[in-house]
């Protein structure tokens, strides 16, 4: 049962490691899916609800990420980190219409 605070624990280290901070809601989140997923699934297996559990908060990330628009938002910090060009045609003179082409 150790071992299923061993994967919050690393995240609240490295959490207060990068951002010198620690979150509460962060660090409980997981055990409360952990628990939530055991509810769910009825089983014991500790590696299954493990692997749901990262199964289920890499879906949740990705559509928080689509939702968010992050890659729109974050635009020119990844032209300028990975020094990426882009070639825009615009269809209409709105700009509703934007196509952007990697180089």
């Amino acid at each position: 049962m150790i071992i299923l605070f061993v994967i919050p624990f690393l995240g609240l280290i490295k959490n207060y490691v990068k951002y010198k901070k620690i979150n509460l809601y962060l660090f409980l989140r997981t055990p409360i899916l952990y628990y939530i997923i055991q509810l769910f699934i009825q089983s014991n297996n500790i590696y299954k609800i493990l692997l749901y559990e990262r199964w289920s908060m890499f879906i949740y990330k990705i559509l928080k990420s689509l939702y968010n628009n992050d890659y729109q938002v974050r635009k020119v910090k990844y032209i300028k980190k990975y020094k990426l060009r882009y070639e825009e045609n615009i269809d209409n003179v709105n700009n509703k219409n934007t196509k952007i082409k990697f180089k």
